[in-house]
């Protein structure tokens, strides 16, 4: 399955140009085009709707988008079979015919430089386009890098918060853009370090991300800083059995303007006392809401507020636990009544099926509520429990008839 860093890539267009309207004008705009390093596209695969069902366009690239490389042998291997082609005039080989759901990856060697995709299933409907970047071996070496000095870092513009929504639980995504502005490395006063929101049940680093350390829901990013900007990629998850969650969030340094971007699922709906402007978007056929707002101070929370998010009732959960509950009380009530010592192992015979019924009713309701197993099969299997439950109920009283009418309705509510 493609990741959500992947859906993003293949959507950033729409959503960064929406980024850069509601952060405010043109030049901005420009800016942010400007920015991605399409080394960070290499080898990630983008479904499109414009080839063949089944294709595969692989360009080849050295350094920057407007430097095809032509007349490149490109291997596409499907499964245990590699295929072969050569680009063209703009940098594209491009393979068809492939079964879908088979594994593939796109390779090439270009100046003794491998370039791999990552791997991914051959699409059913649609193609696949992705790109292979190739370092760019002309430009000038970079001067030698000078001993880190202390300084301070900022969190730059490409900076977002990134949320997405499950079944009962939020990944949140921070895409960290360190800034330093100095020409030497610097090295903080300080470690940048910072916690996750309360109620964080899982914190990682991101494949790429520049080195972190993550303890709990503890983060330290390593230093010192390069000059320019080091990306800093962490992803946690956070409950929302209510379908409501608010976010904290504090940062150790400065926020040049607060971005966040939303996977919207049904009605979610997102708010914050920091957000200027939002808009919802479709993008690759996903809905997203895009956010921003003005620079966030070093320290001061980051405050988010998402609600009708994907959850299930709670109704269920507690009408089995009402059930379960009676059930208990009832045996309780019964199996604490002393036994004759002529009867004593026969009732040990029958607490023990009453026990193992209960059991079978409680997973019986677990399985139903939560839409396991065959689901025609519930009202008659439930009925055979009660009323195996009933029977046994009324032997351990000294009815071998089992209880009266009104006492079944009680236990089948």
């Amino acid at each position: 399955m493609i990741r959500l860093e992947q859906r993003l890539f293949s959507s950033s267009g729409l959503i960064l140009c929406v980024l850069c309207v509601l952060c405010g004008g043109p030049a901005q705009l420009t800016a942010q085009f400007e920015m991605p390093d399409p080394k960070q596209m290499s080898g990630i695969p983008r479904p499109v709707t414009d080839l063949p069902d089944g294709a595969v366009s692989v360009r080849v690239i050295r350094g920057a988008l407007s430097n095809n490389i032509t007349n490149q042998p490109v291997e596409l291997h499907v499964g245990s079979e590699v295929r072969t082609a050569k680009t063209d005039d703009s940098g594209r080989a491009q393979f068809s015919g492939l079964t879908p759901g088979t594994t593939l990856q796109a390779v090439a060697v270009v100046d003794g430089e491998r370039l791999e995709s990552q791997e991914f299933p051959a699409p059913s409907r649609g193609g696949i386009r992705l790109l292979l970047v190739a370092t760019d071996n002309t430009k000038k070496s970079e001067p030698a890098p000078t001993a880190p000095v202390t300084g301070q870092v900022a969190l730059g513009g490409e900076s977002r918060i990134v949320i997405e929504p499950g079944d009962e639980v939020v990944l949140v995504y921070y895409l960290l853009d360190i800034v330093n502005g100095a020409r030497a490395s610097v090295n903080l006063a300080t470690p940048f370090t910072f916690d996750m929101p309360t109620g964080a049940v899982g914190t990682a680093i991101l494949e790429g991300s520049s080195p972190a350390n993550v303890s709990g829901g503890h983060v330290r990013v390593q230093g010192p800083f390069a000059p320019g900007r080091t990306s800093v990629q962490i992803v946690t998850e956070l409950p929302a059995p209510d379908g409501t969650l608010q976010l904290a969030q504090r940062f150790p340094a400065p926020l040049e303007r607060l971005a966040v971007i939303v996977k919207k699922v049904g009605p979610t709906t997102l708010s914050s006392p920091q957000i200027a402007k939002q808009q919802d978007v479709v993008a690759e056929s996903q809905p997203f809401i895009v956010a921003a707002g003005g620079p966030i101070a070093a320290g001061q929370p980051i405050e988010l507020s998402l609600a009708e998010l994907p959850h299930h009732s709670a109704a269920p959960r507690r009408t089995a636990l009402s059930l379960a509950a009676a059930i208990v009380i009832i045996g309780f009530l019964v199996s604490s009544r002393r036994p004759d010592r002529d009867a004593e192992a026969e009732r040990k015979r029958l607490v023990a099926r009453r026990d193992k019924l209960f059991n079978d009713l409680v997973r019986l309701e677990n399985d139903h509520r939560n839409g396991r197993g065959d689901q025609t099969r519930y009202p008659a299997r439930r009925e055979e429990l009660m009323a195996g439950l009933e029977r046994i109920y009324g032997a351990l009283d000294g009815d071998d008839t089992g209880p009266e009418p009104a006492d079944r309705a009680g236990l089948a509510a």
